[in-house]
Order: C-alpha cells, then sequence, then structure tokens
C-alpha cells in the first residue's frame, strides 16, 4: 500500500493535462485499478484480518482520492490563467440594446397633476367604476329622461340602475355627502370612464378623466380660473396664457370651457389649434345650488367650483401624440415615445 501511494505521487508530480489525470484515476481507483484490486486479496485472510486490511484500503483510497483531486484544481486553474491571459474583450464594441419598462405617459402625467394639487391642500380620492345611476346622473342634476343623458351613451351593466361610470363626477357626490354640509372640500379623481364611442384617433370607450371638486365658503368663479391658471402654467410652462368661454353642463352653473393659447404656434394660429390661436383642454364651473342641495350643503352658505380634464387629451397636447390608441398598444415602435426622458 506503500509503494502503490508513493508510486502514484510521483506520478502527480509532473505535467499533466485533464485527459493524462482521467487516465491516471482509471489506473488507481477503477474497477481494475491498483487500489480496487488490493480488495481481492482480502479472501486469502483470515477473518481476524479481513476488517483490519479493508480499513487500510479504505484509507488509501481516500488519500489517494485526494491527492487526484487537488491535482485537478491545479490543472483547471492553469488552464483558466492561461485562457485569461491569451484572451481579451474588446470594450469599444456596441453592446446589445435591452428594452426595458417605463411608466405611460398617461401615469406620469396623472402623478404629476396629483402632486401638484395635493401641494394645493388637494386629496386624491378613488371611487367605484361600476356606478349607481343615482350618483352618476340623478345627483349631478341629470333626472331620467333629461337630454344630456343620451350624449352620454353609457355602458349600463344591470338593468338602469348599474352602470360603468360616465364620468369621475359620482366621487364628488360621494365626497360632498361624506361630508354631510358640514365640512369644506378639496380632492381631485383621477381615473377610467367609459362611454359608447367608436374608437378611432380622437374617440376612445374607455378613457382617464381627472375632476377637481373645491366646497368651501366664500368661494368664487375667480378661485376656479387662478387654479386652472396654475394648472396650465405647471403642464405647457410660464408663458401659456388661459382664457373662460361660456359653456353648459347640467351640474354648474355658471359653466365654462377652459381654454389654452396653443404652445405650437404661440396663438398666432396652426393646424393644430384650428387657427384660432387657442385649445380646449377642459370643462367647468360653479357647483349647481341643486347639486349641493342633493349632498346636504346649503348654497346659501356654501359654493364651489368643479372642473375636468381628460388625461389622454392632456397627453396629446403636451407630448405631440395624434393618435391616443397608441396609449392602450403593445407596439414598441409606438411605445418608446412613454420613456420618461423623451417625455421630458
Amino acid at each position: 500500500m506503500e509503494n502503490i501511494l508513493e508510486d502514484l505521487k510521483k506520478v502527480l508530480d509532473g505535467e499533466l493535462s485533464l485527459n493524462d489525470l482521467n487516465v491516471i484515476k482509471a489506473e488507481y481507483l477503477g474497477k481494475k485499478g491498483k487500489i480496487t484490486g488490493l480488495y481481492a486479496k482480502m479472501k486469502d485472510l483470515d477473518n481476524a484480518d479481513k476488517k483490519e486490511f479493508g480499513a487500510k484500503i479504505n484509507v488509501l483510497k481516500d488519500k489517494a482520492t485526494s491527492l487526484i483531486e487537488e491535482k485537478r484544481e491545479v490543472i483547471e486553474e492553469k488552464i483558466l490563467s492561461e485562457r485569461l491571459k491569451n484572451e481579451s474583450i474588446d470594450i469599444s464594441l456596441p453592446a446589445t440594446e435591452v428594452l426595458v419598462g417605463a411608466p405611460s405617459i398617461l401615469e406620469k402625467l396623472i402623478e404629476d397633476i396629483e402632486d401638484l394639487l395635493m401641494s394645493m391642500g388637494y386629496d386624491v380620492i378613488d371611487g367605484p367604476e361600476i356606478e349607481k345611476d343615482k350618483y352618476n346622473f340623478e345627483m349631478l342634476n341629470l333626472p331620467k329622461g333629461h337630454p344630456a343623458r343620451d350624449a352620454q351613451d353609457t355602458f349600463y351593466v344591470k338593468g338602469d340602475e348599474l352602470l360603468l361610470r360616465s364620468q369621475t363626477s359620482p366621487v364628488q357626490i360621494r365626497c360632498m355627502l361624506a361630508g354631510k354640509g358640514e365640512k369644506p372640500i378639496r380632492m381631485i379623481c383621477p381615473g377610467k370612464t367609459y362611454r359608447r364611442d367608436d374608437d378611432d384617433a380622437t374617440h376612445s370607450h374607455q378613457f382617464m378623466q381627472i375632476e377637481g371638486l373645491l366646497v368651501d365658503k366664500n368661494i368664487s368663479l375667480s378661485d376656479l380660473k387662478g387654479t386652472f391658471d396654475v394648472i396650465a402654467k405647471h403642464l405647457f410652462g410660464n408663458d401659456c396664457e388661459t382664457r373662460f368661454r361660456p359653456s353648459y353642463y347640467p351640474f354648474t352653473e355658471p359653466s365654462v370651457e377652459m381654454d389654452i393659447s396653443c404652445h405650437h404656434c404661440k396663438g398666432k394660429g396652426c393646424n393644430i389649434c384650428k387657427n384660432t390661436g387657442w385649445i380646449t383642454v377642459s370643462g367647468g364651473g360653479m357647483v349647481h345650488p341643486k347639486v349641493l342641495e342633493n349632498c346636504g350643503y346649503d348654497p346659501k352658505k356654501w359654493t364651489g367650483f368643479a372642473f375636468g380634464f381628460g388625461a389622454e387629451r392632456l397627453a396629446m397636447i403636451k407630448y405631440g401624440i395624434d393618435d391616443l390608441r397608441v396609449f392602450y398598444t403593445n407596439d414598441l415602435r409606438e411605445n418608446r415615445v412613454f420613456d420618461r426622458k423623451e417625455a421630458n
């Protein structure tokens, strides 16, 4: 056994390849190897000597295995060292482009408006998308049979009492009801709304609204104008001008359309603003006294204003997008515009 171990040490001491090492391992530890062959001699021993002889063979086998594996580590480390020495990486070669996800422009824009209005004391409120007719229409001064209901072209879920909300205004109603006619309210509600419409470059059956409501004492239309002015300048720059035009909504009185000066032509007139120099981006007005009464607020003591934006429309104007369908598609060639860096 001692001779076998010494012979193995001498063999392993030379310059070997991994293939040479495998041959040596088979020669000493294989089925017909020098060490394995020692077990055959046990048949010639007495029972008393077999146990001791077998233990010595096992010790020899463990030592031989350890020596071979140590030599394998040395050989592999040498191979790796030579490979690293001979190979090089050209770091000037262009890297493979890895596409990564990014928040959509709609998400970015909504969060931007939320941050702005929260800094002005507004709360961000959410509400159900499957809504009751009572909150979506009736309490907003739109009783059954009102002609404005036809314009909504609503998705009804169950009879004429349950529907997919056609606006986020029901959240305003729920907030005023929670205030019980006693608490001032400052809130915005960004969320999905649904109306029957044919999808094209400027229309969609599903779209995002951002509605705001303020109810307090001594609120006037000039407060709405000031709020709208702050939002417009925040989104489109300090040189953005704003204006009101008379309009009609059943839930506000008086009602206004809110325009911004065209940021593309700076008010000179172009195809984007239809040569008017102005772009309509929002509607709003003073909360109708009947709506205040419906929610428990005395219109003689409380006043308020409400406004609403279409998030897609704002994003299309701000980032120069001419087809709102790109917000909801998976075409990476179109969605590259959603990258935050490009959007900025």
